[in-house]
């Protein structure tokens, strides 16, 4: 992703901008192989904060990091589903 500045985490995984209402979704898919599935969504959320805040100054659009996190064993956060309904469309 092309910022102003040098930005170590600037690849999320995928990317969702909406022109018409101002945001940009970046959504960061991991799979843990730690049983601390919750303490890894703060970690994908924290990992993309230069990325939201260069992105905010530079075409004014309100940013929004989405962690998805799966354990290997399929196990995933009860706060999931809050993250995916901020997903636009059919959830």
């Amino acid at each position: 992703m092309t910022t102003d500045v040098t930005i170590p985490n600037n690849k999320p995984y995928i990317i969702i901008r909406n022109n018409e209402q101002g945001t940009c979704l970046f959504i960061d898919i991991a799979i843990s192989g730690v049983t601390f599935v919750v303490k890894k969504e703060p970690q994908n959320i924290l990992k993309f904060k230069d990325l939201t805040v260069e992105k905010q100054r530079m075409r004014n659009l309100k940013t929004k990091v989405i962690p998805v996190v799966i354990w290997t064993t399929g196990i995933i956060s009860k706060s999931l589903i809050k993250y995916i309904n901020n997903i636009p469309g059919n959830n």
